[in-house]
């Protein structure tokens, strides 16, 4: 087969097995390879290409150890080659043993210095940006916000500003001037999970009973992918994290849509009596109704949301009744159970859902 096509379905769960970035660059450079979808190659993760300042500080470092571990390859390379070419088997070879030459201390000394001092400095120079990161200062203008890691979704609330929503983690634009670093507290809530946004900041594992810290501070605006980098379960692969960072201006006219309420269109009321009839209501939060749930995400501007299903899917209404219908479908394993509503039903849910920018 001269040209490959995958679908862009598939990617999530190539990245996921490999939980690398070269994934995608290894498979565009094959040759008569092409995407069955466009991809926004500015989307694929990559950790050689920091957006953030914690990512950058990882970059030079990884920068310095792959320069030095590629200078000792090429020279012990060098010197094998050199050897096998030197002292290859003469086609007279009598099958004699050569001289043996024992207890050179010049040599013991250097390939026993040497090595001591590359670790060394690869040590202090590990050392020194494990401390520029977790030891980093507070500005003023840094804003809080909890992540907590469910089987397979994010959960994402700021505790400064009131706000809870899903799977899409906003944050400010920071510049030198104007300072406005994400200081994230991450949480499990079954098993180990692990925050991964490559262009962000490193990868931090989320454990159950315990609050790791890490912080992001992006200087582009726009949008990156992340996901979790920590075998989970069934549907790992499929624990995608989308960040969007918006101009201070952008990010207070977000963080003000999701401080109102939700408002449902009065002429879908037979929707939310069905949503509040349902065991929607055990799983799901949503204001301005009963539910108050805490296992699934909160619904109460669903529809602002790019995907479902924490990357799974497209939030369409389409895909919305899809989902509510028959999430298997989407994610294999996923917790949440199909409602088994009538069509009448379903039409009259995903038509009060909709409104819920």
């Amino acid at each position: 087969m001269s040209v490959l096509n995958f679908n862009r379905r598939f990617l999530p769960e190539i990245c996921g097995w490999f939980g690398s970035w070269w994934v995608g660059l290894f498979f565009g450079l094959l040759p008569g390879f092409s995407w069955a979808v466009e991809v926004d190659r500015s989307l694929i993760p990559n950790i050689f290409a920091p957006e953030s300042t914690p990512a950058d500080s990882i970059k030079e470092l990884s920068f310095l150890v792959l320069g030095v571990t590629g200078g000792i390859f090429l020279l012990v390379s060098g010197v094998l080659f050199y050897v096998i070419v030197k002292f290859r088997q003469p086609a007279k070879d009598d099958g004699k043993e050569p001289a043996q030459i024992y207890g050179s201390n010049p040599v013991e000394v250097a390939w026993t210095t040497i090595p001591m001092l590359i670790v060394l400095v690869l040590a202090l120079a590990t050392a020194r940006v494990i401390a520029q990161i977790q030891n980093a200062p507070r500005p003023p203008a840094a804003i809080d916000v909890v992540v907590t890691g469910h089987q397979w979704w994010w959960e994402l609330s700021y505790p400064g500003l009131g706000i809870v929503t899903a799977n899409e983690l906003h944050v400010p634009l920071s510049t030198p001037e104007n300072r406005m670093p994400a200081f994230l507290e991450l949480r499990s809530a079954d098993v180990i999970h692990s925050f991964w946004v490559p262009k962000l900041a490193g990868k931090t594992d989320v454990v159950p009973n315990r609050q790791n810290k890490m912080w992001i501070e992006p200087r582009k605006a726009g949008l990156f992918i992340g996901q979790c980098a920590e075998y989970c379960g069934t549907q790992h692969a499929k624990m995608l994290l989308r960040v969007y960072v918006h101009t201070p201006e952008d990010f207070e006219a977000w963080v003000s849509s999701q401080k109102a309420l939700a408002k449902g269109d009065p002429a879908v009321v037979a929707g939310k009596l069905i949503f509040e009839r349902t065991a929607c209501i055990n799983c799901h939060s949503l204001n301005q109704t009963v539910a108050d749930g805490r296992f699934g995400p909160d619904l109460t501007h669903l529809m602002s949301r790019k995907t479902l299903g924490s990357g799974a899917v497209l939030n369409t209404p389409e895909n919305l009744r899809e989902w509510i219908a028959h999430p298997d479908q989407f994610k294999p394993g996923v917790k949440m159970p199909a409602m088994n509503l009538t069509d009448p039903e379903l039409d009259q849910l995903v038509a009060y859902l909709v409104t819920l920018q």
